[in-house]
Formats: C-alpha cells, sequence, structure tokens
C-alpha cells in the first residue's frame, strides 16, 4: 500500500506539468496581412471544372527570403463562355508582413478556369517559374526576375489541353534539368449536364471518359518533348487523373511518381533508371484500398511520418470513404492502416481534397492536416448528407503508428466553415514554424498562421543544387539528432493540385543540435555535415556546402 501511495503522490506531482503543456494552435490572419475575409457565398455550380479547382502554391518568387503565395481563383462555366476571369492571384510579401495583389503588374493576365499549381526553376536561372493547369490548355509562366512571368507556353511546348489537374516537376532522369508530369481528368462537355447524382443535375465523374496524362522532358534549352508514351506513364487507361507527386518511395535514389486517380486504381510509376517507368501500384497495395477498393482518390504526398527512412502515401477521398494512409514496408510493398491509425473513422463523411505531413509543434512527430469540403453547393439541400462546407481536421501524431485529431482545441477551425480543395504548407513569417494556406471555394485563401508556443527546437534548409537542378528538387536530406532520425525530400508539386515551399523544416523536440545531415543530390552525390547548430535556416549549396546560416527565433 505504501509504495502505492507514493506512486499516486508522484503522478500528483508530475500531473500539472503534462497539463500545462501546450498544444498547437492556429488562428487565421486574412484580415492582419491585408487579404480581405474568405467568401461565404455560393453560387449554383454544376460542371466539374468549376468545382474540382483550385490549388495553391507558397514560393519565394523574388528571392528576397520572404515567401509569396500564388492561388488559383474561382470562376464558373458561364463567367468562361463570356471571356473569363483571371486564372490566378499572386498575393506578394512586403514588409512588416502584409501581402499585397501584385498580379496584374506580375504579368498574370491569362484568364480562363484555372485547375492548380506547381513551382520549378525549368531554366536554372535562380528564379522560380509557374505552371498553371487549367481547362483548355496550360500555362507555363517564366519568372524574369522581381516577380515579374512571362507567358513561354507555346516556346516552351508544354500547353497540353483538355481538363488538366494536378502537376509536379521532377529530375527522373537526373540530367540536371527539372521535367514535369501532368495529370489529366476526363473529357468535360461543358454545354450539357448527363447525371443525376442524389436528385441534382451535375456533372459527375462516373462513365465519364478518361484523358491521358503528359509528361514533358526538359530539353534543357528552354523547350520541352512530350514522352508520356516512351516512359510508360501516359495513361492509355484514360484513368481520372487528379493529384501528382513525385518520391523516392523504394530508396534507389531515382524517383518515382504516385498519381491519384478518382475512383479506378491509383498509379504508383517505378523509376526503371533508363528514361521509362513500370506501374507497381497494384502489386505493392498502393493503387486500391485496405479493402481492395478504388476509392476517389484526390490529394497525396510523399512523407516518412514514422521516421522509419521509407516515404508513405496519405491520400485524400471521397464521402462515405475512409482516407488511406499507405504504410511503406519496404520490398513487402504498401498496407493501408488508415483504420488502425484511427483516422478511418473521422474522415468517414467528408469529401477531404489537401493534405500533407509538416511538424507543427516541432516534436520530431509529423502530423497530418487535411482540408475539406463537398463538390455541390446544392447538396446542403439533400437530406443527411453532408455539408458544402467542412472542417478542417488536425491529427496529431502520436509515435506509434496511431493518430487522435485535435482540430477543436488548435483553433485550426475557429473562422466559418469553408468548401476548401488545396492546401500548401511554409513558414510564412520566417519564425521557424510551419503555417497553412488554403484554397476556398468563392472566396479568398485562408491564411492561417502557426501560433503553437513550446520550448521544442527546429531546424531548417534551403538547398541550392549547382551541377543538379538549381531549386534542388528531389533533394533528399536526412538528419540525426539523438537517437532521433528523420528525412524528407525536396518536392515541386503535391497535395491537392498545390505546392509547398521547398524549405525543408524538422521539428528535433529537446535536441539542442544535430549531430549529422545528409545531404543527397538529385544526381546521387551525397555529402555529410556534422555538429550544426539547431533553431536555425541553414542554405546548403551544391559543391560548397553551407553558404549562409539565418537564426530562427525560440517562441517558448
Amino acid at each position: 500500500m505504501p509504495s502505492r501511495l507514493a506512486a499516486f503522490l508522484v503522478l500528483l506531482l508530475v500531473m500539472p506539468a503534462f497539463a500545462q503543456t501546450p498544444g498547437m494552435r492556429f488562428r487565421n490572419v486574412n484580415a492582419e496581412v491585408g487579404l480581405p475575409a474568405t467568401g461565404k457565398s455560393v453560387l449554383t455550380k454544376k460542371f466539374l471544372v468549376e468545382l474540382f479547382n483550385g490549388g495553391v502554391a507558397i514560393f519565394d518568387c523574388d528571392n528576397d527570403g520572404k515567401l509569396d503565395v500564388a492561388a488559383i481563383n474561382s470562376s464558373t462555366v458561364e463567367r468562361y463562355k463570356a471571356g473569363g476571369d483571371p486564372i490566378v492571384t499572386l498575393y506578394r510579401q512586403q514588409p512588416n508582413f502584409k501581402f499585397t495583389d501584385t498580379t496584374e503588374s506580375a504579368g498574370l493576365v491569362a484568364r480562363g478556369l484555372g485547375m492548380g499549381l506547381s513551382v520549378a526553376d525549368y531554366d536554372n536561372d535562380g528564379n522560380l517559374d509557374l505552371y498553371v493547369t487549367r481547362y483548355a490548355g496550360n500555362i507555363l509562366f517564366r519568372n524574369t526576375g522581381g516577380c515579374k512571368f512571362q507567358d513561354v507556353t507555346t516556346k516552351a511546348g508544354v500547353a497540353g489541353g483538355g481538363l488538366s489537374t494536378g502537376s509536379a516537376w521532377a529530375d527522373y532522369d537526373r540530367d540536371g534539368f527539372v521535367d514535369l508530369f501532368v495529370s489529366r481528368y476526363a473529357h468535360s462537355d461543358i454545354t450539357k449536364i448527363k447525371t443525376n447524382y442524389k436528385g441534382m443535375m451535375v456533372e459527375a465523374p462516373w462513365g465519364m471518359e478518361g484523358e491521358t496524362d503528359f509528361l514533358f522532358r526538359n530539353r534543357g534549352d528552354g523547350t520541352f518533348e512530350e514522352v508520356s508514351k516512351k516512359a510508360g506513364v501516359q495513361d492509355t487507361d484514360g484513368r481520372l487523373g487528379l493529384g501528382v507527386v513525385w518520391g523516392d518511395y523504394d530508396n534507389d535514389g531515382w524517383l518515382d511518381l504516385y498519381v491519384a486517380n478518382d475512383t479506378i486504381p491509383n498509379y504508383l510509376y517505378r523509376n526503371k533508371r533508363d528514361g521509362s517507368f513500370e506501374d507497381a501500384g497494384l502489386m505493392t497495395g498502393a493503387a486500391v484500398s485496405g479493402e481492395g477498393k478504388p476509392l476517389g482518390s484526390m490529394g497525396i504526398d510523399f512523407y516518412d511520418f514514422d521516421n522509419n527512412g521509407w516515404l508513405d502515401i496519405p491520400v485524400g477521398t471521397f464521402a462515405y470513404e475512409p482516407g488511406t494512409l499507405l504504410y511503406n514496408l519496404g520490398e513487402k510493398g504498401f498496407a493501408d492502416i488508415a483504420w488502425t491509425a484511427k483516422i478511418g473513422q473521422p474522415t468517414f463523411r467528408l469529401v477531404s481534397w489537401g493534405l500533407g505531413f509538416a511538424d507543427f509543434d516541432n516534436s520530431g512527430l509529423a502530423s497530418l492536416l487535411i482540408v475539406n469540403g463537398h463538390i455541390y453547393p446544392e447538396i446542403d439541400n439533400v437530406p443527411g448528407e453532408p455539408p458544402y462546407r467542412e472542417p478542417i481536421v488536425l491529427f496529431r501524431n502520436k509515435g506509434d503508428k496511431t493518430f487522435e485529431d485535435v482540430a477543436k482545441t488548435s483553433g485550426i477551425n475557429d473562422e466559418p466553415a469553408q468548401s476548401r480543395r488545396g492546401v500548401a504548407f511554409g513558414d510564412l513569417d520566417n519564425d521557424g514554424d510551419i503555417d497553412v494556406v488554403t484554397f476556398n471555394e468563392d472566396g479568398a485563401p485562408s491564411f492561417i498562421l502557426n501560433e503553437t508556443k513550446n520550448s521544442n527546437h527546429r531546424v531548417m534548409f534551403k538547398l541550392v543544387g549547382a551541377t543538379s537542378n538549381r531549386a534542388a528538387i528531389g533533394t533528399r536530406v536526412t538528419i540525426q539528432s539523438g537517437d532521433m532520425r528523420q528525412m524528407q525530400e525536396v518536392k515541386a508539386g503535391q497535395s491537392y493540385l498545390s505546392c509547398n515551399d521547398f524549405r525543408l523544416h524538422f521539428g528535433i523536440g529537446a535536441a539542442s543540435k544535430l549531430d549529422s545531415v545528409e545531404v543527397r543530390w538529385p544526381n546521387g552525390q551525397t555529402i555529410t555535415l556534422r555538429d550544426l547548430a539547431a533553431d536555425r535556416l541553414h542554405t546548403i549549396t551544391e559543391g560548397k556546402g553551407i553558404t549562409s546560416t539565418m537564426e530562427l527565433p525560440l517562441r517558448n
């Protein structure tokens, strides 16, 4: 009995310490940074081209060290037929953490029905370029410097066509220039509606004829060659492609490609290292759910959420389908652990789009954030169905391959609910914590600032290629801090039709330094750095090592 009493007293002593440990905290800062309030009006929408958009991209368009944001604009088929709306808005960051709409002065004046965004330095000139997918022809905007863009689509040969959706860049052949993959959805007839869905006459994917996909190989002279058929990624089945992401899932040093297909098995294209790919989706278990069913797959990512050295795949899905979490078993393939990880039930009734892992509390364990929203505004008139505007879910990583939804206590849903699509992550205010930007149908994007405060440490890396592509897309960084080992890759396109900040962020908990940092460049060359200080943004340049360091403020 005395031992039990002593244990109880010890528990009483330590309980306040646990109770005072702060959780993740977020706050919408649109009004403070100069953005209009997110819209609440709902337009009547019937066609997929006005329901499936849109993406957001977080990137530094003028190389001033401050992140800027590009977002697709909502529009309608009716407005498209009348000449169209501008397809994108550029919010450029000004001093004192303000953002200004500089779309017109930046030269981003194209109109139409925009879908998604991705970012890359395709010509290795040190300026990040912007690729926009849209209905009836995509656009490549070359950044000429200072956030000024020039439409070079025709010269580059990357217009594509049809209903293009996802796009992502990677140097799949390791020649020093990034290549571009574009997914397409289906033949959309914007003149008439053929489907009755739950009593609503709307365009729906069931029974639609799918489009093939594109792979544009960078020739290194400002032009591209369309090689999807030769490379084996054309999608001759005509599956309904949405989100796309590149990553080295099999750890062989070559980037592979994952494509989310709506209601049809997903593609996992394994890089054969000879300029071609083979679909390993069904063979590895990455094409369908744990029950063997193809789902309404939309947003995707590659991320090693349990720090075991293998990239896993989260997938956002349609209503009455659990979100998918494909756990990488190495040579044994993938296992869908959504139910055992405890993310299946909370996502079952949601329509999940953009998603991704990020270490929001700098604990060393990345949490999973998913934005949601039904396709059709009219769904609110159907009794018993999920609403058009749905909450964000935020799953805290518990470190044992399970998660808990902490959105209610985090403040991330304190603003009015939205019907969201894309989401992107990046440290908008350069304080060392990862912030969130979401695409909202019929309104401005949400800028959601991470205000989590604790004593955890973190480190960030900006990678600059030399013989590899300048933006270091595809670079893998592995860090060791004490007994914690973590790995990430620089990706140029992920989530749902969106693109994250290229700078890699690692939370390292109580560790005050990094024992080692291994950088594997896209060409396969590696370097190892030792004893790096935490709470810093380190710039690492290929062939030179650390070329600059910026201190990050502590928030405790």
